[in-house]
């Protein structure tokens, strides 16, 4: 693999800086000792070996400089190495990096909890529980929904991932290897169709797309409840607000408000799974926000903390009615990983993150709408804020998936410096930090979609 020196393709902006071969000889010898120790469960779509970072740019063990259109999966909401952070981190490391919050108290614990209360998207007053990641936040919410509720069933939906953790796996319905050879898992679980406005409404018969949102929530009562869910057995409802793993697919409006309807009907919980969208990602502090509904519990992680490891579950207060020893984590709210968070969160407000990932979002989309007309291999564009997909077929009137072209795409990217990632089967994700400039986004939309050019030419080439 092997590629060439960035030139400044946007006036103002270096861009990325390539100096070796990728992999570079640093980056050969970490990877043969990755696979001679690590574990070959990890999916990697390229050999980036990162040493450092700096806002959106990542710079590997051999001195290759990247732009981050990835953020660590949507981790780095505040760029690589926030100032701000960093010193929030080293501050609280060198008073107390542990005592367990599960035994003894901190009062960091209690000030982000009502940091996050004030910028829940439902009423309070609320109650917090805090973990290590988004898997055990939706653990958390899982147990305590049947504790609360006295029910054990749980609806999720097609293309949810939740986790990989056994009760968040049970939720997961993204990727068949994900669940290959755990069974048995969960039970009590039941999957229903997500709207998938691109890929799900029947084209021949251009059905509306306020009707199909519409349908696929009305089959949890017309058809589920009818025939083999009892609705008074069914403890809560978990929803992504926009799917992450799934492929970056929006809920509409619609249909998140009547899950809530739904759920206020027969009474289930909503459970909102904010763990990539939320914490400013799609231009509010949380997706859910867009749709006007108030959930009843919110669990969230990855941009939470700027990278360190941090997962909490919120609900309305009356709803974590469990005693204790009912459930609990040794790590869960870490101090260094708590200060972090309040350092996050002021990062945010202070340089008013919110604001400006809704208007360099809107850019980028607004760049990018004319792709699925001009370019070959796009079938669609969505997305919120800075959590943007690019679906990638094989061909625009069937819309089969081109899973294959999408990682020659993401891996022509990587050659010329810019990271990104895929989701669901066919698509590539945008989320850079939240810092990122129109500028850098430029830069990187005009490298991604040179990647689709190139790899759409050899793809017709080939018919």
């Amino acid at each position: 693999m092997t590629t060439k020196t960035m030139t400044e393709a946007v006036p103002g902006v270096k861009g990325p800086k390539i100096k070796t071969d990728l992999p570079g000889p640093n980056a050969k010898r970490v990877l043969a000792g990755d696979q001679q120790y690590i574990s070959p469960s990890y999916t990697r779509s390229y050999p980036l070996v990162a040493k450092s970072g700096r806002g959106i740019v990542v710079t590997d063990v051999d001195g290759n400089e990247f732009y981050d259109f990835s953020a660590g999966i949507a981790v780095t909401s505040t760029g690589h190495c926030h100032p701000d952070v960093v010193a929030a981190i080293q501050k609280q490391a060198g008073e107390l990096i542990h005592m367990s919050g599960t035994d003894f108290y901190y009062e960091n614990l209690v000030t982000l909890a009502e940091r996050l209360s004030k910028i829940a998207p439902m009423p309070g007053p609320h109650k917090f529980y805090y973990g290590n990641s988004g898997a055990e936040a939706i653990e958390c919410a899982l147990k305590l929904a049947r504790y609360h509720t006295k029910r054990q069933n749980i609806i999720a939906f097609f293309g949810a991932f939740h986790g990989r953790t056994m009760g968040a796996l049970s939720l997961t319905a993204s990727k068949p290897q994900q669940r290959r050879r755990f069974a048995p898992l969960v039970p009590g679980v039941t999957h229903v169709p997500y709207p998938d406005l691109y890929r799900g409404r029947k084209q021949a018969t251009n059905e509306d797309p306020e009707a199909y949102a519409l349908g696929c929530a009305r089959f949890i009562e017309e058809k589920l409840f009818k025939t083999t869910l009892p609705p008074e057995e069914v403890a809560a409802i978990f929803v992504e607000p926009v799917q992450g793993e799934g492929g970056y697919v929006v809920a509409p409006t619609s249909f998140m408000q009547e899950l809530r309807r739904i759920c206020d009907r027969h009474g289930i919980l909503l459970v909102l799974d904010e763990v990539q969208s939320g914490i400013g990602r799609t231009g509010k502090w949380w997706a859910v926000e867009h749709t006007g509904v108030e959930p009843d519990m919110v669990c969230m992680a990855k941009g939470l903390a700027s990278g360190m490891p941090l997962g909490v579950t919120m609900t309305r207060s009356e709803i974590m009615d469990w005693v204790p020893g009912s459930h609990a984590s040794t790590f869960g709210g870490n101090p260094v990983c708590i200060a972090a968070a309040l350092a996050t969160l002021e990062v945010i407000e202070k340089e008013h993150l919110l604001e400006h990932s809704a208007v360099v979002g809107a850019h980028m989309l607004k760049r990018m709408a004319s792709w699925p007309a001009k370019l070959k291999l796009v079938g669609d564009v969505r997305g919120r804020g800075l959590m943007i997909a690019v679906d990638i077929v094989k061909d625009k009137a069937t819309k089969e998936y081109g899973g294959a072209e999408r990682d020659l795409i993401i891996e022509r990217a990587f050659e010329h410096g810019v990271l990104l990632l895929g989701c669901g089967p066919s698509s590539i994700r945008i989320c850079p930090p939240l810092v990122v400039t129109e500028e850098e986004a430029d830069f990187a939309l005009g490298m991604l979609e040179e990647c689709i050019e190139h790899v759409g030419s050899q793809h017709l080439g080939k018919q």
